[in-house]
């Protein structure tokens, strides 16, 4: 058996399988389903370049109007079929910012409606906009949203999720539990989690398993949570078959088996549609393939109800975010913490806050873009999200004790406004040679102001191992900043003005 790569899933392979599964008695003849997953699809609703591909002119891959037609296809020939998604259907493109029937991404949902969808589970990328524009997403959705261990303060499921469905499909019965992660809240901003707890995986999972066993053919969990953190699942639970996961954008190709639990997982951004055919026989998977299927695009596919849609939205988003704001002379790529991308960013919006020092963490910027004019558009898929700019204050001394965590740690986060030359030790301590701020000299007793987004300052005690102390919001967005500095430069350079360099002697 294959496995996919990984040292974690090498050692976690070793656990002894589970003893055989007591789901529901009297199915003894082989039955096959077929299981269709997507997740992380971040608004991808229209084909992207795949920019992998070593040709002059690349060709497109993804989009919904391909994924329609793959699911149509195999729903064809494999009437016993399941499709569902593990969550982030939000964020990544300005569809997720117009609004339909009471909820902004609603569109995406509809969509989803149209393809077919059977159940999905939440990310934490749903939660972008707010926890009531989550309910309204799950609303317009006319298949199951299910979330298991996500409930408030009394217990109860409140944003309409189940914690699980029971479907029939042939002669076989299927549960489905679904699960969020367990650090949901350093992935969200704190106010669109108000009143929600999220309860163990392995615990809540457990129970649920224990209770449809008995009902059912097969037991599968939707999660959203992580590659490495499924694995951890399927060794923790007893009674299990099969995870179909989000969250870290895997591209299992082959499914991974841990503790005798089937794992898969389909990348992101609608670019392949997972595949996994499964032969349940008394009452166990006694046969599977998986894979996953590549949805490049073609323009000789016949016209639906779906594909005119997609056409209509893209004619008008075209029309709203087709304009140039200035151009790239080299490109913006998020190959390292020290890039263009990352200090251009980081730079604008210190100075739309008037700051002397900014902070950005290296994953709120989420697409590449080549040398060229950009597009409103490009732009709002580098930073598609909707963060406010924050202040605060952080004395000298504080300056120099985020520094010394932020190179001790390696933590994912730029700086700007800050020029520093460090030393690593034998014992790996770190040593600060030379610090500047603004050109000066860092000093331990002055009060600097800095900025971040609304994000960043939530997870500050991750990022520069400190809270934040009295921040002061601004009605500027992020977004807003990087686009005013865009349109005022006019060609964007590569220049990088602050740099953390390290030095040998």
């Amino acid at each position: 058996m294959k496995f996919a790569a990984g040292p974690l899933l090498a050692l976690l392979a070793l656990v002894p399988a589970a003893g055989a599964s007591c789901h529901q008695e009297g199915h003894t003849d082989p039955v096959s389903l077929t299981i269709l997953h997507t997740n992380d699809m971040h608004a991808s609703y229209l084909p992207q370049e795949a920019f992998w591909v070593r040709a002059e002119e690349k060709p497109l891959i993804g989009g919904f109007r391909e994924l329609a037609f793959a699911v149509d296809s195999i729903r064809a020939a494999h009437p016993a079929s399941l499709l569902m998604d593990a969550g982030d259907v939000m964020t990544g493109s300005p569809l997720s910012d117009r609004s339909y029937r009471g909820a902004d991404g609603g569109l995406l949902i509809e969509m989803m409606n149209m393809i077919g969808y059977d159940l999905w589970c939440p990310g934490n990328h749903d939660f972008d906009i707010s926890q009531e524009n989550l309910r309204g997403l799950v609303r317009i959705a006319d298949f199951p949203t299910l979330s298991a261990n996500l409930v408030n303060d009394s217990g109860a499921y409140p944003l309409g999720n189940k914690p699980y469905v029971v479907l029939e499909r042939g002669e076989l019965r299927i549960g489905i539990v679904g699960l969020m992660m367990q650090r949901l809240s350093s992935e969200v901003i704190q106010k669109n989690l108000a009143g929600l707890r999220v309860l163990s995986p392995e615990e809540t999972l457990q129970r649920w398993i224990d209770e449809l066993d008995p009902q059912t053919n097969l037991l599968i969990a939707l999660t959203h949570q992580g590659y490495d953190e499924d694995s951890l699942l399927a060794a923790s639970v007893t009674g299990l078959d099969i995870i179909i996961g989000g969250h870290s954008h895997t591209r299992v190709t082959t499914p991974a088996i841990v503790n005798g639990v089937l794992i898969v997982q389909a990348g992101s951004r609608a670019q392949n549609l997972g595949i996994l055919t499964v032969t349940v026989a008394e009452d166990r998977v006694i046969e599977h393939e998986g894979r996953l299927l590549p949805l490049w695009y073609r323009e000789d596919r016949p016209k639906t109800q779906l594909s005119r849609l997609i056409d209509s939205v893209r004619t008008e988003i075209d029309k709203e975010y087709g304009e140039v704001v200035g151009v790239l002379r080299d490109g913006w790529y998020r190959r390292n913490r020290d890039g263009a991308v990352g200090s251009f960013i980081t730079e604008a919006q210190r100075k739309a806050a008037r700051a002397d020092v900014g902070f950005m963490n290296v994953h709120g910027i989420r697409s590449d873009v080549g040398p060229g004019p950009l597009t409103k558009l490009e732009l709002s898929e580098v930073l598609p999200f909707r963060n406010a700019l924050v202040t605060f204050q952080l004395s000298g001394r504080d300056l120099r004790s985020v520094l010394l965590h932020h190179l001790e740690g390696e933590t994912s986060i730029i700086i700007s406004g800050v020029s520093a030359q460090w030393r690593r030790e034998p014992g790996g301590t770190v040593t600060l040679l030379a610090v500047e701020v603004q050109g000066k000299a860092l000093d331990e007793k002055r009060m600097y102001v800095c900025s971040a987004s609304d994000y960043f300052v939530g997870e500050a005690k991750r990022y520069i191992g400190m809270e934040i102390q009295e921040p002061i919001f601004l009605e500027q967005t992020l977004y807003d900043a990087v686009e005013a500095a865009v349109r005022a430069a006019g060609v964007v350079t590569s220049d990088v003005p602050y740099r953390i360099e390290r030095v040998t002697k």
